[in-house]
């Protein structure tokens, strides 16, 4: 069932996705080359809660970390470790929310860490324009389709995929809420988009094969062919005046 949010209940929301946007562009500010993924998770939990919220990830269907922090080919779901050292050249997602005062806000960033290859720009500067389109799709009277297929078609036309496993979602109270967001798809279909609809879009493109396969730990998501992947996200709202974003800072 897809929950209408009251503008009450949206500007309840705006608090935890706006602190969702603050502590994901702390992250990328405090992103270092040498540092490990558990490192940067710590540092994220450390300020999430010192802001009065909770981690919306910590523990979520058993899930140890505060982010998803997944590198190059990991796509997304990357589990914090110590053993896991960021490095010069890597491409760097987090996926971030927090809850505060009973709502959840949620986005994610693909970060470059120095120099990364000229194939790595372009799959980070595509994949923002995806979620860019995405949204700008995401206006009263269309449907989700028309996201989906806003999404697919210009990755597609710049040479890269989309994956067909993971998808977005509505998000409120509960972290994932209906509808499903799909990143591909035909204009027209699936539910009809009205205002008090709150919708997290995040783009999965990869730089080769659609396919992608899940690691033995049960969450991390790769590549299939091992070629780079990146994600952008954020929470919107459908107001009837089209789409604002609400993991802003």
């Amino acid at each position: 069932m897809i929950i209408v949010k009251s503008p009450d209940d949206i500007e309840k929301m705006s608090k935890a996705c706006k602190l969702s946007a603050q502590v994901l562009q702390y992250a990328g500010e405090q992103l270092n080359a040498g540092m490990s993924t558990y490192e940067l998770d710590k540092l994220i939990y450390d300020y999430i809660i010192a802001h009065g919220a909770k981690p919306s990830f910590l523990n979520y269907g058993g899930f140890k970390g505060s982010a998803c922090i997944s590198l190059n080919d990991e796509v997304i779901h990357g589990i914090p470790s110590k053993k896991k050292i960021i490095r010069s050249g890597d491409i760097v997602s987090i996926d971030v929310g927090a809850f505060i005062d009973g709502y959840h806000g949620d986005n994610a960033y693909t970060y470059a860490v120095g120099q990364v290859s000229p194939s790595a720009e372009k799959l980070l500067r595509v994949t923002k324009e995806c979620l860019s389109l995405g949204i700008a799709a995401a206006r009263p009277g269309n449907r989700i389709g028309d996201i989906g297929n806003a999404v697919q078609t210009h990755a597609e036309q710049n040479g890269f995929s989309v994956v067909r496993e993971f998808i977005g979602h509505g998000i409120g109270k509960d972290l994932h809420e209906d509808p499903e967001v799909p990143n591909y798809g035909a204009k027209g279909r699936g539910p009809r988009l009205m205002p008090g609809m709150t919708i997290a879009i995040e783009p999965m493109i990869n730089e080769g094969t659609c396919s992608v396969k899940v690691l033995p730990d049960g969450w991390t998501v790769k590549t299939k062919d091992g070629l780079l992947s990146a994600h952008f996200e954020n929470t919107i709202a459908i107001t009837q005046d089209g789409p604002v974003i609400l993991t802003t800072v």
